[in-house]
């Protein structure tokens, strides 16, 4: 059954071209170490919550959208064998990346499928 990495990150609002930029070469990496789909959102309609939120979780500030992505593996063997390969990649060093976004504030997690159900095509 698949497997899906998922993430939420604060990104300032006006690093949203570097940002898509960054996700398409990453999601490149993914792609060609196994992965079988690479999906980056930025926040659209995302309310402030009472207890908790998006925000608070990665300590957004004013100036920052929340971005919320996900990709998903075959199996978890397939993920943990293509994690392997993608951290070694030169394109996925904290270099690369640095100044498009806050990476110590990003919460992440493996999660393994309960439930797919899809519409009718």
């Amino acid at each position: 059954m698949s497997y899906v990495d998922g993430f939420v990150a604060a990104v300032p609002s006006a690093n949203r071209d570097a940002y898509r930029d960054m996700a398409a070469r990453a999601a490149t990496v993914f792609l060609k170490n196994g992965a079988t789909q690479v999906v980056e959102t930025w926040s659209d309609d995302v309310p402030h919550g009472k207890q908790t939120d998006f925000y608070r979780a990665v300590e957004a500030t004013p100036e920052e959208s929340i971005v919320f992505s996900w990709i998903t593996w075959p199996s978890k063997s397939a993920r943990d064998a293509g994690w392997k390969t993608v951290m070694a990649d030169p394109a996925m060093q904290p270099d690369a990346m640095r100044g498009v976004f806050d990476g110590k504030r990003m919460i992440y997690g493996g999660f393994s499928m309960l439930l797919d159900e899809r519409a009718a095509s």
